[in-house]
């Protein structure tokens, strides 16, 4: 989906710009993908497991931009993506119709500067244009800080998945189901 760009201004001075992700990023996000899943345990990749080829992905964020119902959105800080975000609808049935579902990943070298946060509202609000009712996520029971900041950004607990994930290392761990009302 094609949206406004937006700037904000972070915690330690410096702008990101928040807009559309693009096939520009393409190899920007290849690696972005692998370096953050290495950075933190929390997403449900491995970097061994990001094996997109920089034409397949462009292709999938060239999809993306021209799906008015899936927003992927990139931030920038220095000219250098800082963060990745997507919002996409649970499903086409009438009954899930209403739904939809968050994912947000950033380096970690710029966790803690309000981009998250940012980017979860803007995400929100586009999410809310298009008509949705509510914003649905999964997050890793242990990972207290992210829930705190999707907390912080209107999320409520609704539930826990027992045993969601298994590490490498052999141990389970739950997922906490969270919501945020859209009306």
């Amino acid at each position: 989906m094609k949206f406004a760009e937006r700037e904000i201004k972070l915690k330690d001075g410096r702008t990101c710009v928040l807009k559309p992700n693009s096939p520009e990023y393409a190899a920007e996000m290849i690696e972005f993908m692998k370096k953050t899943a290495g950075e933190t345990e929390y997403l449900l990749r491995y970097p061994d497991e990001v094996s997109f080829t920089v034409e397949k992905e462009k292709e999938i964020l060239g999809n993306i931009l021209e799906d008015p119902y899936h927003i992927m959105m990139i931030a920038v800080v220095d000219g250098k993506p800082a963060g990745n975000g997507s919002v996409s609808g649970i499903g086409t049935k009438r009954k899930i119709q209403h739904r939809c579902t968050l994912a947000i990943a950033l380096y970690e070298e710029f966790w803690g500067l309000g981009i998250g946060s940012a980017m979860i509202n803007y995400l929100s609000e586009l999410a809310a244009g298009i008509g949705w009712k509510q914003l649905d996520l999964e997050v890793v029971a242990d990972n207290e800080r992210a829930q705190a900041l999707y907390r912080k950004c209107g999320f409520v607990e609704s539930g826990r998945r027992h045993n969601a994930l298994r590490f490498d290392d052999g141990t389970y761990h739950d997922e906490i189901l969270m919501y945020k009302d859209l009306t």
